[in-house]
């Protein structure tokens, strides 16, 4: 029988205080950069922190909403 999401999985380890990370916005469902892991909140997930003026964001995020930072695909980057 097919997973049908209703049982939580483990698609990451645990990341910790300071790991760089994209979040899902809430809105457009879109991941945007620039964020860090600020704490983790037991049971319920992650508090991140805006990079650009290292504001601690006040909602908690889902772990399902945060993700280890992705390199950009771009041949240009550095």
């Amino acid at each position: 029988m097919a997973n049908t999401g209703s049982m939580p999985t483990a698609r990451h380890n645990l990341l910790s205080s300071g790991t760089p990370v994209d979040v899902r916005s809430r809105f457009v469902g879109d991941w945007s950069r620039g964020f860090e892991v600020a704490e983790r909140v037991a049971d319920q997930g992650y508090r991140v922190r805006r990079l650009s003026d290292g504001t601690v964001l006040p909602d908690v995020f889902d772990e399902q909403d945060v993700r280890p930072q992705r390199r950009r695909h771009d041949p240009w980057a550095y």
